[in-house]
């Protein structure tokens, strides 16, 4: 579940004219195209150039390899799903810590299951160490909107403390919700997401 806000996308340089930021922008939406229909470890760059429709030295000029797509890619979702989630969540009415993160829980499963691309980057582990830091710095991610929902509602202030607890918080439910999924069934899956939830809302909040 882990660039900050507004954080630029892992690309090799940015594109500084319009033809570079559109070809960026194929390569980003062929790469997810191609995740929805292939196992991971059959989209190459050669895969993503084609569908892309521009040639390999093209996607080289942006992206060094294969795992900066990836990153980039994950990295918008991530970044798209903090966005959206802060302008529901952090509006509404919640009357405890538990209830707020239980929502967001479910939010971001909605997503993964909304967004197949992201769901197997996601899931199978295959975003780098660096773009999943970037993710757990104040402010990003599922990270900075239950940092936000804890300073306005709570009245929680910004420490080392609550950043490890943060941290901590987003590495365990990224492994429970690739372990709940892993599962048999939706009903498994169920029941191992709300006690996810149980316990990092004790975690947390108690």
């Amino acid at each position: 579940m882990s660039g900050e806000s507004g954080q630029r996308l892992p690309v090799r340089r940015a594109p500084v004219q319009r033809r570079g930021a559109s070809t960026v922008e194929s390569v980003l939406r062929a790469c997810s195209t191609l995740l929805e229909r292939l196992p991971l470890d059959e989209v190459n760059t050669t895969r993503i150039a084609a569908e892309a429709g521009v040639s390999v030295g093209a996607l080289y000029r942006f992206f060094p390899d294969k795992q900066a797509i990836l990153d980039a890619v994950a990295v918008r979702h991530m970044e798209e799903f903090r966005v959206r989630m802060a302008k529901v969540l952090l509006q509404g009415v919640f009357r405890s810590g538990p209830e707020f993160l239980g929502r967001l829980v479910d939010a971001y499963i909605e997503y993964l299951d909304a967004h197949p691309d992201f769901r197997a980057l996601a899931l199978g582990g295959h975003i780098s160490a660096l773009a999943r830091e970037s993710q757990t710095r104040p402010g990003a991610g599922p990270a900075g909107l239950l940092r936000a929902f804890m300073r306005r509602k709570l009245g929680v202030r910004d420490s080392a403390s609550l950043d490890l607890r943060l941290r901590m918080a987003v590495e365990t439910g990224e492994r429970m919700i690739a372990f709940a999924y892993a599962q048999p069934s939706a009903e498994e899956r169920r029941r191992i997401l709300e006690e996810l939830k149980r316990m990092l809302a004790r975690y947390l909040f108690d």
